[in-house]
């Protein structure tokens, strides 16, 4: 174990002396003695682990899923760890481990796939914003001032700023703010129209409509947009039920045949 002199002087207090056993990892052959030495180095790396993970607790993943990522960009580290370099192990260990987690971050937990250029973005922008917040008092950052900081175009500033409104989803069984009345998010979502399919009937139809004789028109249009019964339509007309209802039928069947006709 290193002394105290120099172990106050290490960024983790209780980081381990693993010079040796990584020297005498890269000599190793593959083999259960191998095997045991890599686990008992990444047992005694884990507590620096955990406390990277713990930078990301608040980030809405549980702390142990984000102990488990950090465990596997620790065991990643120690697999790739040259001794020879001449470079602390720990210099090598913390960007790997962290990048692990941010890679976690950017892969499993947004809701919707997200592009990674919008992803940069969101992060590029956050970022300016914790900047700017420690220089402007009392309001938020403009996009202009974000831009100026962060780099970027006002276009790109805005679409990272809807991304960073966009890492969840909220679920459509949510109440609307100010409801109180339980009125959620899928009562305010509009439904597809039933009538469309009609207004398309109708305009599929309308210029046979008009191609046929006055009197079968006619007839057509008592029966189906003034609502009058066939018997009615008879009395007004002075012709019999029977008639009108073949007419009726006569006139759907070859108004259905050319329009479906015209479709085709």
């Amino acid at each position: 174990m290193r002394n105290r002199a120099t172990a106050k002087h290490h960024p983790h207090d209780d980081a381990p002396d693993t010079a040796e056993d990584f020297r005498r990892l890269a000599a190793l052959p593959p083999g259960p003695q191998r095997d045991a030495l890599r686990a008992q180095i990444v047992e005694a790396w884990l507590p620096m682990a955990d406390r990277l993970a713990g930078r990301f607790r608040s980030r809405g993943e549980s702390f142990e899923d984000l102990r488990q990522v950090a465990a596997l960009g620790l065991v990643k580290a120690v697999d790739r760890y040259d001794p020879e370099r001449g470079n602390a192990f720990e210099s090598y260990a913390v960007p790997t481990v962290t990048g692990e987690i941010k890679r976690h971050f950017r892969d499993h937990m947004w809701t919707l796939h997200v592009p990674r250029r919008v992803q940069d973005l969101r992060n590029r922008v956050r970022f300016a914003c914790q900047d700017l917040s420690q220089t402007v008092s009392g309001r938020r950052p403009t996009v202009t001032e974000i831009a100026e900081h962060a780099q970027l175009s006002e276009a790109e500033v805005r679409e990272g700023l809807e991304a960073l409104e966009s890492f969840t989803a909220l679920s459509l069984d949510a109440e609307m703010p100010g409801s109180e009345d339980g009125y959620s998010l899928s009562d305010a979502l509009g439904v597809v129209d039933p009538a469309l399919d009609t207004v398309v009937d109708r305009e599929a139809v309308k210029p046979r409509l008009a191609a046929l004789p006055e009197r079968e028109r006619a007839i057509l249009y008592m029966r189906f947009f003034g609502d009058m019964t066939q018997s009615r339509i008879a009395e007004q007309l002075g012709i019999s039920q029977m008639h009108v209802s073949r007419l009726i039928n006569r006139c759907c069947d070859r108004l259905r045949e050319q329009v479906l006709k015209d479709a085709a």
